[in-house]
């Protein structure tokens, strides 16, 4: 500016250093200099000599009236609609439930409003039961805290087969971008380090925890969370035996990320084993001072009332006081092996038996263990169906034929290999692993176990066992061709009582049994409109259900597919396919659809062995329990039914069925190591259960 533009009333910075000063006059002494007289803003009246070289550091702050609202008034409105949104959860406290596509449920409010968002800083395991939405509650802290200001970073550790879920309902209903970890993205990260680039992150349990250079990573000093979730937190597991604490690698990376950030959820169905002192080191993680040591009774007092919460099913109700699931049924039916099936039984047992006594004379324990698998994947075939054993005998045999054929090319070659198995050999960690990878990888792990690992130890051993696969094999292609499949005859009859006034064949049932929709639970009202749920645990089965139920229809259109080998588009099609076409009736699927589907407006059949009840439990409860609620809410049909098959004894096939949460117990999905304790089968038992308000159910 220039000594000119220095009038009264205008105000000046450059004066003073911290604040403008208000001109109230001004002489001149000739052209370069003149005396200034202001008022500073306290009031105060002083003056100075100006010349021409302090032009640079004066500025005219106003002209005319201080307040002349001539600014931008779209960005004023901005910047104020920033700072209102910024102060919106003072206004409304369930801000993030009127911004997400949620209808949380009383005890959903309850968790994020009362139990968890008070807690400064949060360290909280959630522990209600499964169903009860608390993906749902996850998301609504997530979104809470960012509102609030409070949550800028945030890692969701989780399972596999659940990540893909996680980024679909975090996205879809929260509108939250998560992104989820893969090995593509961690060598393409251009800082070197995937977790600082990406702050709202997804990433698998067992990625994380067996794989060093990710853990560190992740523990890098600039990688800090304002909020990390554990879903299936109960893998954090760290058991007391012999004295000492056995720490596993999943409990390590718990205690890792406990110390990366501010808030801390563990959410878990079954966060006790039946041990407290087990109990209490799952707890060290969320506070390790009060936690420290083993636990011991009568010196120790675990109040765990300000850490932890758990609801179970029977106290969800909904806003109207009604309970939220239907009452738990559980009911019976037996029927008998067909002769045929009988001998196919007794005769692939007794393989079994021998198998599993030849693999624990093998020096390499790996590799029995990897027999023992097989074998044991072989025995849960014979479970399944008719034609699950024969497609795994039949390819058995065709992979241990080609590994003969390659030891007699080198023998005669003059090199002598003993049939060492080409299949990877699976340790203890390999197994655990498979129990929570998709449902895809799963398959292709077992067929190549299944196929290739044997207990053979020379040519002449090989040569026998495939001798008694084919002969195994051609009993069960008789099973198969005679069309005496005892299981499917009884699923067919309850398909004709749920879909037709009348059953579709006679029914086999035991003389001293209680017949099915005999005693208190009523027979399901016969409609052809209702829709049923069948699961089954190998994709053999299904292909074979698929052929049955469509000729029994008459019209394949009826039925619709979901398995591990489909995509996520191709699953949410097949889902509203069922849904939603009145010409679907039937859904049949392997537990690829207890990954991230919610089944509505249907009944719910199983027909698998006893692995399927237990593998990924976590997921057969979310399962069940939102089939069973949206039985409830359906306008179809009169009665839900929810119905599981197991394998309960040696000797004999059942089906247990029950329309709530199944036990989260882990089924032995590890190599055996003794000959399992196999009797020759007396009875197989289905068994279809619960009864509430949508439907009744099938079962094979």
């Amino acid at each position: 500016m220039k000594l000119e533009d220095l009038t009264p009333g205008a105000s000046v910075r450059g004066i003073l250093p911290d604040a403008a000063v208000s001109v109230v006059s001004v002489q001149w002494h000739g052209s370069d200099a003149l005396t200034l007289v202001y008022r500073d803003p306290g009031g105060k009246v002083a003056d100075e000599i100006l010349y021409r070289h302090d032009e640079a550091r004066l500025q005219v702050a106003k002209h005319g009236r201080p307040w002349s609202f001539d600014g931008d008034g779209a960005l004023f409105r901005l910047v104020a609609e920033a700072h209102r949104i910024r102060l919106a959860h003072l206004f409304d406290p369930v801000l993030a439930v009127h911004t997400s596509l949620v209808e949380p449920l009383p005890h959903q409010i309850t968790a994020v409003y009362e139990a968890m968002l008070s807690r400064q800083p949060l360290r909280f395991l959630l522990a209600d039961d499964p169903g009860a939405g608390k993906t749902i509650m996850a998301g609504l802290l997530i979104k809470e805290l960012i509102a609030r200001g409070d949550l800028r970073r945030c890692l969701i550790i989780c399972p596999g087969s659940l990540a893909e879920q996680w980024q679909d309902e975090l996205s879809r209903r929260f509108h939250l971008p998560f992104e989820i970890l893969t090995n593509d993205k961690l060598e393409a990260a251009r800082t070197g380090n995937w977790f600082i680039e990406n702050d709202l992150a997804i990433a698998r349990l067992d990625k994380l925890a067996r794989n060093e250079d990710v853990q560190r990573n992740l523990a890098a000093p600039d990688n800090h969370y304002d909020l990390i979730v554990c879903d299936e937190a109960h893998k954090l597991s760290a058991t007391f035996f012999g004295g000492e604490v056995k720490y596993t690698k999943r409990y390590r990376l718990g205690q890792l990320v406990s110390g990366l950030t501010r808030h801390f959820l563990l959410m878990t169905a079954t966060p006790h084993n039946g041990k407290e002192e087990d109990f209490q080191l799952f707890l060290a993680l969320l506070d390790g001072d009060r936690f420290e040591g083993r636990f011991r009774d009568g010196v120790h007092q675990v109040d765990v009332s300000d850490l932890m919460r758990r609801m179970v099913k029977e106290s969800l109700l909904k806003f109207d006081g009604t309970p939220l699931f239907p009452e738990r049924i559980a009911y019976t039916v037996p029927y008998k092996l067909s002769p045929a099936e009988a001998q196919l039984y007794r005769e692939v047992t007794d393989y079994v038996r021998e198998e599993f006594n030849r693999a624990e004379a093998l020096a390499n324990d790996k590799r029995a263990g990897t027999v023992g698998f097989a074998l044991t994947i072989l025995q849960r075939r014979l479970a399944s169906s008719p034609e699950a054993i024969y497609q795994s005998l039949r390819r058995r045999r065709e992979r241990l034929e080609k590994r003969l054929r390659e030891l007699e090319l080198l023998q005669r070659g003059g090199t002598m290999t003993p049939p060492m198995p080409a299949g990877p050999v699976l340790d203890a960690d390999d197994v655990e692993d498979l129990e929570e990878a998709p449902e895809n990888e799963v398959e292709a792990a077992e067929e190549e176990v299944l196929d290739q690992a044997t207990a053979a130890s020379t040519i002449a051993e090989l040569k026998l066992e495939i001798d008694t696969l084919a002969r195994l094999e051609g009993l069960a292609a008789d099973v198969r061709r005679s069309g005496q499949d005892t299981k499917w005859r009884e699923l067919s009859q309850l398909l004709g009582e749920i879909f037709t006034p009348t059953a579709l064949a006679n029914r086999a049932g035991e003389p001293d049994a209680q017949p099915y929709g005999a005693g208190p639970i009523a027979r399901p009202t016969p409609s052809p409109h209702q829709k049923l749920v069948l699961f089954t645990e190998h994709r053999d089965t299904l292909s074979y259900l698929e052929r049955q139920i469509g000729v029994l229809f008459g019209r394949p259109g009826a039925i619709t597919l979901i398995h591990g080998g489909m995509g996520r588009e191709e699953r949410r099609n097949a889902q509203e396919k069922f849904l939603h076409d009145p010409q679907v009736r039937v859904l049949l699927a392997t537990d690829a659809a207890g990954e991230g589907i919610n089944l509505q407006r249907a009944h719910l059949s199983r027909t698998t062995s006893s692995r399927s009840s237990s593998r990924r439990s976590s997921a057969s409860a979310a399962r069940r329990a939102s089939v069973s609620r949206a039985a409830m809410n359906s306008p179809m049909c009169p009665r839900p039914c929810v119905t599981g098959i197991d394998r309960s004894a040696p000797g004999n096939r059942c089906s247990r069925a029950t329309s709530g949460s199944p036990s989260k117990s882990r089924s032995s999905h590890r190599p055996a190591n003794r000959s399992p304790p196999l009797s020759a089968p007396a009875t197989r038992c289905s068994t279809p259960c619960s009864t509430s308000r949508s439907s009744a159910s099938a079962i094979c």
